[in-house]
């Protein structure tokens, strides 16, 4: 290989590296935490962390949670 073919595979290997590491971080993913509980990825800067119990409270309440969030949404902004 010359040197032009070896410099043109570095450059394309760095931007596949670079792109690979920009969808790593735009997931969102579950992990379990060094205490014991469930930690959620890719929403906040800072993941969402829960005990298994507390998030089975939480998803209990998905009805309660949407009809708040529709009936408050003029108060509500949108990240996007």
């Amino acid at each position: 290989m010359s040197d032009e073919d070896v410099q043109s595979e570095l450059e394309r290997l760095r931007a596949e590296n670079e792109a690979l590491k920009a969808k790593e971080k735009k997931g969102i993913r579950l992990q379990v935490s060094q205490k014991g509980a469930v930690s959620l990825y890719g929403i906040r800067r800072f993941p969402i962390t829960f005990y298994g119990d507390e998030w089975d409270t939480i998803l209990n309440m998905h009805d309660e949670i949407r009809a708040f969030i529709a009936e408050h949404e003029s108060e509500l902004k949108r990240k996007d």
